[in-house]
């Protein structure tokens, strides 16, 4: 039988950037946006607030778009301080390298793994989907799952008991499956 677990954001990650008044390197995202109009060209900034000060600091969305080309439920969105569109514009690579920021979802997410049920099976066939793109590594998430130390989960691996079509060392933050023996 297949079970399928879930990792789900919990809250926004934390931008990772350094700050130019104190020495934190580390701003949390409240999803507010600041929209700024100059006569047809709109900029729009999404807020980030320091850790260590509380400064805040802006990271760019739009810089110099014709209000045309922005289609009129994204700029209602960043009205409303869209704290759903705050996460997919986090999630988008371009953003983050045009910012020359890095994401930290150290307690940001969650597996779900819909019961535990599975844990006294001999053989366990796992999907693991993302809801987000969570860069996490299996061997948390194993670990995680099925209630074991990541040692054991490690051992089982180099073992051939614990098999996958992906590479389970490093990270991820796509869907993957896996074949748990025991």
């Amino acid at each position: 039988m297949l079970n399928t677990w879930v990792v789900a954001p919990t809250c926004l990650p934390l931008v990772l950037r350094r700050c130019h008044s104190c020495a934190s390197e580390t701003f949390r995202p409240n999803g507010k946006f600041r929209v700024n109009a100059n006569h047809k060209l709109l900029d729009v900034w999404l807020l980030v607030l320091c850790t260590g000060c509380g400064d805040t600091a802006k990271l760019t969305v739009l810089e110099r778009a014709h209000v045309r080309s922005v289609r009129p439920e994204l700029l209602d969105r960043m009205h409303d301080n869209d704290p759903g569109l705050a996460a997919e514009l986090l999630q988008d690579p371009v953003l983050r390298r045009r910012n020359r920021v890095a994401l930290d979802w150290d307690g940001a997410w969650r597996l779900d793994t819909g019961g535990s049920d599975h844990l006294d099976r001999e053989v366990i066939d796992v999907s693991v989907r993302f809801a987000a793109r969570i860069p996490v590594r299996p061997v948390r998430l194993i670990s995680e799952g099925c209630g074991l130390p990541r040692a054991e989960v490690e051992r089982l691996i180099t073992a051939g008991k614990l098999v996958s079509a992906v590479r389970l060392d490093g990270k991820l933050s796509g869907d993957f499956s896996f074949l748990l023996k025991r």
